[in-house]
């Protein structure tokens, strides 16, 4: 085949090395976008053979201008950024990564649990500040015994469930779709959602986002959690619609909640999640690792190019 043409939509990475090595075999011109605008990806992939993109939004628009384009490879989880039915109107593959990540994410949970279990924060704040009182930090509760619930049994809490064990908690989950033979494999029993929240002494989600998960974690499930539980998410901002989410702190029906992914990134300066001793942030770094970063380049472009020469995806979000 001839040389095809990589068009780059967006690139929050060091450099594209990864990519390049991963795709050195097929010798493609790349052409990157100048911004995430449309516009401006259009103006580099209308005649590309393969886009590849992160955040940067694959609209309609965007697909509807590519005339020959026959693979769009996310560098990341979800494909949620692209149009997928306009993709599969084209006969155009759509990639992402789905297992880039496990650890990262995974040790990124256990550690907000941690941290919200221990207190280490509201301590480290309080000692920092001069004040060396244990009693401003009490109660602390062991945690061997207790229940850590997983909202979703997919890739990411199956690799923190022995994490979870090794403290010493209970695991349970709630998924409709997960296998007999994973729960076996790491006996984890699978309730209903209301029973697994409220057996629950920390609650950590790790559903897809879709439209019917949006808001899951609201006002209703909050209430059927047990009284001081702890909420942790390392998934999508949106699963937890967090007006609800600050009333049952206020309310001091959670204990604390820990995010890494909120519903608007960056988060806004005057955000009410700011500020609060039983709330712990991090800016979206669960996923990142150095070594993550080139696992999740290299394998969306060897997928790229898979595509490109006739074969089939390892990772497929839609099969064109």
């Amino acid at each position: 085949m001839s040389s095809p043409i990589i068009a780059i939509a967006d690139s929050p990475f060091p450099s594209l090395d990864p990519v390049k090595k991963a795709l050195a075999s097929l010798n493609p011109e790349y052409r990157v976008s100048k911004s995430s605008s449309a516009e401006d990806i259009i103006e580099v992939a209308r005649d590309a053979d393969a886009v590849i993109v992160c955040y940067a939004k694959i609209t309609g628009e965007v697909i509807n201008a590519l005339s020959r384009c026959k693979v769009i490879g996310r560098t990341g989880l979800g494909v949620d950024n692209i149009d997928i039915p306009a993709a599969a109107a084209k006969n155009i593959a759509v990639t992402y990564v789905p297992d880039y990540c496990l650890h990262e994410v995974s040790d990124h949970a256990m550690t907000l649990l941690l941290a919200m279990a221990r207190k280490v924060t509201l301590a480290n704040k309080l000692a920092q500040a001069g004040r060396w009182e244990m009693p401003a930090v009490q109660p602390i509760y062991r945690l061997e015994g207790r229940v850590l619930g997983l909202v979703g049994f997919g890739n990411i809490p199956r690799t923190m469930v022995p994490k979870a064990k090794a403290f010493g908690l209970r695991v349970i989950t709630s998924d409709p779709f997960v296998s007999e033979d994973h729960l076996k494999a790491l006996d984890v029993e699978n309730f209903g959602f209301d029973e697994m929240l409220a057996q629950s002494d920390f609650v950590s989600v790790h559903a897809p986002l879709l439209p019917q998960t949006r808001g899951l974690m609201n006002a209703d499930a909050f209430a059927k959690m047990k009284k001081g539980a702890v909420v942790i998410n390392t998934a999508r901002g949106p699963l937890i619609d967090e007006e609800a989410l600050l009333a049952a702190l206020d309310s001091g029906h959670l204990g604390g909640a820990a995010l890494d992914v909120i519903t608007t990134e960056p988060m806004p300066k005057d955000s009410p999640l700011i500020g609060r001793d039983n709330l712990v942030l991090t800016p979206h770094t669960g996923f990142y690792s150095v070594e993550s970063l080139i696992e999740l380049q290299t394998k969306c472009a060897t997928d790229v190019a898979h595509v490109l020469q006739g074969e089939p995806p390892v990772y497929p979000a839609n099969m064109g």
